[in-house]
């Protein structure tokens, strides 16, 4: 595949070989520096300054919003440069970068975003820049209305169709890489792009061929506006500064925690008190009242009895009464 604005050549690397000066016998005998050899500041900088214009245009084509683009782009190498031993020995770093960027630049809490609920219409200058003339056909106007019939187009299809298309048919990537990336399998990767291209056809029939629908998304991408990015040590100190943001927030926020824990630990009671229950009034229980009156049956039995002796055996025998 010819190179594009949406396919990167391969990104320059810079293997940092082993140092010999540790199995020399003596530190005379080792050999001089690679004056190639990069730091990794400076290696990042130079993928930075690589692979950041053009992974700014497709990350537009993916989200039609550039502000989202360029903060997707930054934050991308924000992690890459946190993860700088991981990315400097992978294969394909801008691959690395990529995957992140997009993950970042399609996740659905962007839609709660007041800067990012609108779409970006694609400039219609761009024929006038570095980038452009040789994407387009001639009649600017009728690019302006074919850039913008599928700018729309993409930003219907879901998130991770309009991935696969730009990743298959934009970056020109085969069904397995295009599968790994998106982290589905190649059969699911493989629905997603006819069911991606099916819908653009069915709105814009002329991009039915899969080189026209190339062409067109070459040349939607170079109606993006050069990206003005930070330079690279901005980026790299933006993160670093990110980095010690989020410590310091996690710190205090974990001291936090420990005292509020201390502090309850100490004023917590060591045994448990049941509550006393609230008083409630009770009815229809009697009033209390001493003994009855005596009636004058009563009296004159307990007479008789006071009368008779308190002892001997007739006391247990019945009389009549």
């Amino acid at each position: 595949m010819t190179h594009s604005t949406l396919a990167e050549d391969p990104a320059p690397t810079d293997p940092v070989p082993p140092s010999d000066a540790a199995s020399a016998p003596d530190a005379a005998s080792a050999p001089d520096p690679d004056p190639t050899v990069r730091t990794p500041a400076q290696a990042f900088d130079a993928l930075y300054t690589y692979a950041a214009p053009d992974l700014v245009r497709q990350a537009y084509l993916l989200t039609g919003r550039r502000a989202l683009a360029h903060e997707s782009v930054e934050r991308a190498f924000h992690l890459a440069w946190q993860r700088w031993p991981e990315v400097a020995v992978d294969r394909d770093p801008v691959g690395w970068v990529r995957a992140a960027l997009y993950e970042y630049a399609t996740s659905p809490w962007h839609r709660l975003r007041r800067a990012h609920r609108h779409p970006t219409a694609p400039g219609d200058d761009a024929e006038s820049g570095g980038n452009g003339g040789s994407g387009g056909s001639g009649n600017n106007g009728e690019d302006g209305d074919d850039r913008k019939a599928l700018h729309e187009a993409l930003l219907d299809l879901p998130p991770a169709y309009r991935r696969t298309l730009l990743l298959y048919d934009g970056l020109g990537f085969d069904l397995p890489e295009t599968a790994a990336e998106t982290e589905a399998s190649t059969r699911a990767a493989a629905h997603r792009l006819l069911h991606a291209r099916a819908a653009i056809a069915g709105r814009l029939p002329e991009l039915s061929d899969t080189g026209t629908l190339h062409a067109r998304l070459d040349s939607l991408a170079r109606a993006v506006t050069d990206p003005a990015l930070s330079p690279a040590p901005v980026v790299r100190t933006g993160c670093e500064r990110r980095a010690r943001f989020w410590t310091r927030t996690t710190v205090a926020f974990t001291a936090l925690i420990m005292g509020a824990t201390g502090f309850t630990l100490a004023t917590a009671p060591t045994r448990y008190d049941p509550v006393q229950a609230p008083g409630q009034r009770v009815g229809g229980v009697p009033l209390t009242s001493g003994p009855q009156r005596l009636s004058p049956a009563d009296l004159k039995l307990r007479d008789r009895l006071r009368a008779l002796p308190t002892n001997g055996p007739y006391r247990l025998l019945p009389l009549a009464y």
